[in-house]
């Protein structure tokens, strides 16, 4: 799928859950995508219910994948509850997390 505005970019949907059980999926899935294409990789997080610490690894190493090849992870659409999580670790500061059009407004 290509964004608007962003025709090279990305984007990748994960489920509801990225912890230790299905990290390894995910993390394989995004590499993939990091190492298939150009411009921003956008991960929509809309329906991630459970993230943990190994989760988090996950976005932390994709990111660094990502800026290795001249790339941006973006975070769209993150559930409260994951940007509670996000805030408490400060990966807010670290990771993209894209920022609703109604938010900025």
């Amino acid at each position: 799928m290509r964004v608007q505005g962003n025709p090279r970019a990305q984007v990748v949907r994960i489920g509801a859950r990225l912890d230790a059980g299905t990290s390894a999926g995910v993390r394989e899935r995004l590499h993939t995508a990091v190492d298939s294409g150009a411009g921003d990789l956008i991960l929509d997080v809309s329906r991630l219910e459970m993230i943990d610490a190994t989760g988090l690894g996950v976005l932390v190493g994709t990111h660094r994948r990502a800026l290795s090849v001249q790339r941006r992870l973006v975070l769209r659409r993150v559930p409260p509850r994951v940007m509670r999580t996000l805030a408490v670790t400060r990966l807010n500061r670290v990771l993209n997390v894209e920022v609703p059009a109604a938010a900025v407004a």
